[in-house]
């Protein structure tokens, strides 16, 4: 594998600029992640003086599980970019499905970061509760299964936290599993229901929201989508949950 480091990679600020350069620029394979739990895999993208990296999880390396349809995880990455995008709140890389080297799959733009700052360090500074508020609240409505610490990322440079690896989403189950339990005293912004309710009427019939989403998940998952929006946007905050209750991932980093 040729030079990488997670800090020091490039980003694309417009974000139609980003998804048109992951739509259509070049693909250089440079290894496979092997601490993933599913095949996913580390490409440069275009010109390597952009010094521009993406993540591509193709089908093909999707393990088989017994809660979710098979083939389905790359596209649950693809559909979480769009509900986040759509919102405005920009908690999710921009990322696309297309053909990359091993077939079709997601393909997401590589966010440089300290990998020291995930979660569990984030927490323990105050500034990050509002943001880390924001992204627990995502996660309610998208039912994320897997929020581990690692997967809580700061853009190197800025205040800006993503969300990634968001493969195990929008289930009709109740699934939620994540670390960020910590928070329950930050209040949610009014105007994060407000989106919430916005985001509704999007998954209405005939919407294009919806149909693009359901070009992604099955028309069932949108729908529950719809009802959990409604659901999520009256709670007040993170909810305090028995420690006993079984709504963490494994493991949590």
């Amino acid at each position: 594998m040729e030079p990488f480091s997670a800090q020091q990679t490039g980003w694309i600020d417009d974000p139609d600029e980003a998804l048109r350069r992951l739509a259509t620029d070049d693909l250089h394979p440079l290894g496979w992640i092997t601490s993933a739990s599913n095949g996913t895999m580390l490409c440069r993208l275009g010109d390597p003086a952009d010094e521009l990296y993406a993540v591509h999880k193709p089908e093909v390396g999707e393990r088989p599980l017994w809660d979710f349809p098979d083939g389905t995880l790359h596209r649950r990455e693809v559909a979480t970019f769009l509900v986040s995008d759509f919102l405005g709140w920009d908690l999710v890389p921009p990322t696309v499905l297309r053909e990359g080297p091993e077939g079709s799959g997601s393909l997401q733009l590589f966010v440089p970061h300290d990998p020291a700052e995930h979660y569990f360090a984030l927490v323990e500074d105050a500034r990050w509760h509002v943001p880390l508020a924001r992204l627990a609240m995502f996660d309610f409505l998208t039912n994320n299964a897997d929020r581990k610490g690692g997967h809580v990322l700061r853009r190197r440079d800025t205040d800006h936290l993503y969300g990634i690896d968001n493969g195990l989403t929008f289930h009709v189950e109740e699934k939620i599993r994540t670390v960020v339990w910590d928070i329950a005293h930050i209040p949610f912004d009014v105007a994060w229901a407000d989106d919430l309710r916005r985001l509704q009427g999007a998954l209405e019939p005939g919407e294009a929201l919806r149909a693009a989403l359901c070009e992604l998940l099955a028309p069932v998952e949108v729908d529950v989508l719809a009802g959990r929006a409604e659901v999520v946007a009256g709670l007040d905050a993170v909810p305090v949950i028995d420690p006993e209750d079984r709504h963490y991932p494994w493991p949590p980093l």
